[in-house]
């Protein structure tokens, strides 16, 4: 069974980090972009972060430049956020996801160009 799994989340206080994790298991996503997003309650889905297959090429959310890094480890098969001065507006459900296209050079950002989904961890950042 094809799996992404997120791990890391939880509540902090605004100003903190958190990192999160997201391990695949059933195949191996070396060979494709992966991404975060996110989603608040009552609002769509939306990009937060990509890293292409190498790790050459990164895209970042407006809102997310200079506090939040993707990364990656294929040896691990594993893809990470690190998030740092966090707000409350970034508190959401965040999913990680795996490209459709197969070693893709740039970094995709819709939701329909990703066809694996983790199952969303919570990230609460307090006032």
């Amino acid at each position: 069974q094809v799996q992404l799994v997120e791990s890391g989340g939880g509540l902090v206080q605004a100003g903190g980090s958190l990192r999160l994790s997201c391990a695949g298991a059933g195949r191996t996503f070396s060979n494709f972009a992966m991404a975060w997003f996110r989603q608040a309650p009552g609002k769509e889905r939306e990009f937060v972060a990509a890293i292409t297959w190498t790790g050459a090429n990164t895209g970042y959310e407006d809102s997310v430049k200079g506090r939040f890094t993707i990364s990656r480890d294929n040896a691990k098969n594993t893809v990470y956020l690190q998030m740092n001065s966090l707000k409350p507006e970034d508190t959401a459900v965040y999913f990680c996801a795996a490209d459709r296209t197969y070693e893709r050079s740039w970094t995709p950002r819709r939701v329909y160009e990703y066809d694996y989904w983790g199952q969303g961890i919570q990230v609460t950042v307090s006032s």
